[in-house]
Parts: structure tokens; sequence; C-alpha cells
């Protein structure tokens, strides 16, 4: 179900979310959490989307945030319950002139009490998350710096303004790169890594956030590089790590396989999907407690590396 509120306030969003919870039956003591989106016109439709399918795991309200200090100070809202929110209830609120101009008064009466925030910008985040608006208010920030023109600059930034709390979807998506490379290293013949290749898209924040934390972790040289996007234009494509022994290489074969590579052992080829954006959404709503190794990686690790290289 749709409800349209043109030209509203809170105060009538407030009252008329919980009139369609009375008339609906639905029960909002299930909600776990607010998650609150800025985003942009045009958008916010697929962050919706995201938002709706990860809350099957985590029931929550949502609202998104579309504001304009140019125009008319006018508000204008939009609740979505039922099937057209999964399980969650969003409300979209669409904010112009004057009534842009303060994102925390906009969405600070429709929290759910005593609920954890967490703030996601899924476009253009703010040049210190924790000092925003919404972020002052958010235990958890989610950004993602694979929308960056420069996924590497905007990186440095967000190491540069680090606060505990922080995260962004593109250490997320390095999930099951880290997942099995730690088992690789967990078998015999537990040999140190004396060396790192990681090679990726030069648009993937990834590559190098997985390079730093390979840096980081295993305290050896990393080299990281972008191959040429003619021949590699999205994500991580290998990793190489040395030992005495030879080197174990994982490399990327197509969008949802790996083959794996060690000394003395047959290749075998793995099961690595590409994350989608509900996946990595969903991963991040599973904790509200601050992501240490991450801080640790995009400021420590990230400070360790040194410049990525082109791969002719």
């Amino acid at each position: 179900m749709i409800v349209d509120l043109p030209d509203t306030t809170v105060s009538k969003i407030a009252r008329s979310l919980v009139k369609v919870r009375e008339d609906g039956g639905a029960v909002a003591l299930g909600r776990v959490l607010t998650l609150v989106i800025p985003t942009s016109h045009g958008l916010e439709e697929d962050a919706i989307e995201a938002a709706n399918d990860a809350s099957r795991e985590h029931p929550m309200r949502v609202i998104v945030v579309i504001a304009h200090e140019e125009g008319d100070s006018k508000l204008d809202a939009q609740i979505r319950v039922g099937g057209d929110a999964g399980a969650s209830e969003v409300v979209v609120l669409r904010a112009t002139g004057a009534a842009a101009s303060n994102e925390e008064s906009l969405v600070t009466g429709l929290l759910l009490p005593d609920a954890p925030v967490v703030a996601w910008w899924p476009d253009h985040p703010p040049a210190v998350p924790v000092e925003s608006p919404i972020g002052r208010i958010a235990q958890r920030r989610i950004t993602d710096a694979s929308t960056a023109r420069s996924p590497e600059e905007r990186l440095s930034e967000l190491g540069a303004v680090h606060s505990p709390g922080d995260t962004d979807l593109a250490w997320t998506r390095l999930t099951h790169w880290r997942e099995q490379l730690a088992a690789e290293l967990d078998q015999p013949p537990y040999e140190p890594v004396t060396a790192v290749e990681v090679v990726g898209s030069g648009s993937s924040p990834s590559t190098g956030l997985l390079a730093a934390w390979l840096r980081l972790k295993l305290d050896v040289p990393v080299v990281w590089r972008f191959a040429p996007q003619e021949k590699w234009d999205h994500g991580i494509q290998s990793v190489r790590l040395t030992r005495a022994s030879g080197d174990i290489v994982l490399e990327r074969t197509n969008e949802v396989d790996a083959l794996l590579q060690q000394p003395g052992q047959p290749s075998h080829e793995l099961v690595l999907p590409r994350r989608t954006l509900r996946e990595c959404l969903a991963e991040e709503l599973r904790r509200l407690d601050p992501d240490v190794l991450y801080g640790r990686v995009i400021t420590e690790g990230w400070e360790l590396l040194g410049p990525p290289l082109v791969q002719e």
C-alpha cells in the first residue's frame, strides 16, 4: 500500500504512520532499527529496493530523504507498507527550499523509539559522515566509494576522517575474498607469505581495500595493479600470495566462478559470486558495533600501501 502526503509536515507524517499501522494491522514493535537514506532524485528507487530486500532479514523503518535547498519551502511525503515495502515501513521525504535546510529535523520525529539508527549514503556522502546532520544521530554510517569518480581519492578522504561506526560497502564486497584467502593460509605448509600482488579494476575501491588489508595483516610488501579497462572493467581480478614453496593464485574467471591454483595441487574451481547491493547492506545491518578491522584497514593499512600501478 502506498499513501501520498503532498505539502505536509513531519507531525502529519507521524500520525499517518500510526493510522496506516492501525488500519492495516501492522505492528511496529518488530522493527529492529531505523535506516535513514539521504540520496538524490532519480536514485532513490534502487536504494529502496535494496533496503526492502534487506528488511526481510532486518525488519526496519526506512526513511529516504531527498533534499534540495532550491525552490519554495515544501515537504512532500510518501508512505509505503505491505507488499510495497518488504518487511519494512518506507517513508520517502522530498523537501525543497527552507524545508530542506535541516535534514536532522526532518527525520527526528519519524525515528523508531529506542531503536538504533543507521545512515546509508548510496551516492554522495558528506565530507565527514559523523559530523553531518544525519550522521550525528546514527550509530552506524555506511558509504559506498564505488560511486565516486575517483574511488582511490574517496578512500583516502574516508580514511582521513574515519570515526568508529563508519564503514563502506566496498569493504563489505570483500567478505568472500577475505574468507577464501584466510582459509588457504590456514592449511599446510603454513609458510609465511613474502609478497602479495592484487589486480583489479581501476574503478573498484575494493581492489585497494583488499591490498590494504593484506598489507596490514601479513606485514609484507603488497603491489596492487589496475588492469586495462578493456580487459577487466569491474571488481577484483586476482590475488597472488608468494611463499617459498610457490604461489597461491586466486583469480576470478567470470561473474560467479574463480580459479584457485596452489603448488603441488590441481587447480580448483570455486564459487565466488559478485555480491549484490542487498547482500552487502544486509551484512552491514547485522552489526551495530564499530567495525574495528575496517577502521584499521582504511587508516593504517591504506597509509602503508604505495600508489597503484597500471598494468599494460
